[in-house]
């Protein structure tokens, strides 16, 4: 291999990387615009310092609010109040107890 083979073969690893990213940016905007329609302005603070902190779980608790809403298990929008007892539900830290006898 030359080094134009090689020049070749970056710029289109590049380019694929730039397609697969701007792919995700896509997908999470649509999640934010859907999800922003369904959460009152407090909640919405919430979730998106939620997105700041752990971008993961941000994911899972966006797509259960959409997965809510499309088995229409929703009545009106979100309330901070009920963004944090889905939040504590899908937090996977588990409390340790210890018993001392």
């Amino acid at each position: 291999m030359d080094y134009d083979e090689l020049g070749k073969q970056r710029l289109q690893e590049l380019r694929k990387r730039q397609l697969e990213e701007q792919a995700v940016l896509e997908a999470e905007a649509k999640i934010n615009s859907a999800v922003r329609s369904l959460l009152t302005e407090e909640a919405r603070t919430r979730l998106n310092n939620v997105r700041l902190v752990n971008k993961e779980q941000y994911l899972k608790v966006a797509q259960v609010i959409l997965y809510l809403q499309k088995a229409g298990q929703l009545q009106g929008k979100i309330s901070e109040d009920e963004l944090k007892q889905l939040l504590d539900r899908m937090s996977s830290k588990r409390e340790i107890k210890i018993r001392r006898k």
